[in-house]
């Protein structure tokens, strides 16, 4: 039997500082359009028509955020880490936001692809 997490399972607790930086963050997203975001067993999926980003940690001041994309794009100043995922053509970029300023421009125009991508 498995429990079903739901977005407040991930939100709960957490500082007014980090839950207004996740507001912000999808807030810049929902520019582009639709957005719906559904909890998973470790995660918070963020889709319109497909998957396109996930938050995959809410810290005490940050909101850790990973971009799956089939190239990784080593030329940029927004990403702490890229890795591939093992078997696949999926490459993870990890990008953590401490401030509303961390959602720049070049970090809006790798939102603006992952959301149109497939």
């Amino acid at each position: 039997m498995s429990e079903e997490k739901q977005l407040s399972d991930f939100l709960n607790g957490k500082t007014e500082y980090t839950l207004g930086l996740f507001r912000f963050f999808i807030a810049e997203f929902a520019q582009f359009g639709k957005v719906n975001l559904r909890a998973t067993k470790s995660m918070i999926a963020i889709e319109s028509t497909h998957g396109f980003a996930y938050i995959t940690q809410l810290g005490k001041n940050f909101v850790h955020v990973v971009f799956p994309f089939e190239i990784p794009f080593k030329d940029n100043l927004c990403f702490i880490k890229i890795a591939q995922v093992p078997g696949t053509n999926q490459f993870n970029h990890h990008l953590r936001i401490y401030f509303t300023e961390d959602i720049n421009e070049e970090v809006k125009r790798f939102m603006k692809m992952a959301y149109f991508a497939k």
